[in-house]
């Protein structure tokens, strides 16, 4: 379920999902189907990481990047779930027939 949302947003962000949902910061955004696919792409990890455990490898991620990096996009565009999420956005077939746990792909391929 997509829903208008945008109190929760701050920065550069324009969308969020919290299994079920996905949040968007404007209401024209709940068509863009780029958008849409990135955030169910977060809902499908979620799933594969029992939720709680999703958000703790996230976080944790991100503040490794940020100790190692010093600057917060570069953290962000490090976590290997969004790595997944970005590098497969626009192929809305995606979710189809994507592989259980495949963010662990992008999690050894982590930039330094």
């Amino acid at each position: 379920m997509v829903i208008f949302f945008p109190f929760i947003f701050s920065g550069n962000f324009q969308g969020m999902a919290i299994f079920p949902f996905i949040f968007v910061r404007y209401k024209e955004m709940k068509e863009n189907q780029t958008l849409i696919n990135h955030e169910r792409i977060h809902l499908r990890q979620q799933i594969e990481l029992l939720w709680i455990f999703f958000f703790l490898l996230y976080f944790g991620e991100y503040l490794v990047n940020f100790i190692k990096f010093r600057n917060s996009d570069r953290a962000y565009r490090s976590i290997s779930f969004e790595q997944e999420a970005y590098f497969n956005e626009k192929n809305l077939s995606y979710l189809q027939h994507r592989k259980f746990w495949n963010f662990l792909r992008y999690y050894y391929k982590r930039k330094s």
